[in-house]
């Protein structure tokens, strides 16, 4: 088994995640970040990003699991990165709207508040 492996599905897990979420961005945030016209598909799709995102995060969980009883140590950096993935995972699942709020106020860069 890679020793990289969790950290890919952990990755995997927090970018589907962040995509089923990109409907609820305002369009002003959306427009900015190019991705205005994809909120209408992600819309639709949103169901199956987040199933996507729970799938990855229990294959990152089963991954680790299974590499901790074969002997193989698995780095602090990966398990860091799947423990997050899996905060990120269930705060978009859970509150979506707050989310696409907090990342709509974040200000643009080179533009003053």
């Amino acid at each position: 088994m890679k020793h990289n492996a969790g950290m890919a599905t952990s990755l995997g897990a927090i970018g589907s995640a962040l995509a089923s979420m990109a409907c609820c961005l305002p369009f002003g945030a959306a427009a900015a970040v190019g991705i205005a016209g994809a909120s209408v598909f992600l819309a639709a799709a949103r169901p199956w990003l987040a199933a996507t995102s729970v799938l990855l995060v229990a294959a990152g969980f089963w991954q680790q699991r299974r590499a901790s009883r074969c002997s193989i140590r698995t780095g602090r950096l990966s398990v860091l990165l799947l423990w997050c993935s899996l905060v990120v995972v269930v705060a978009v699942i859970l509150f979506p709207q707050e989310i696409a709020g907090l990342l709509a106020d974040l200000p643009a860069a080179g533009r003053p508040r």
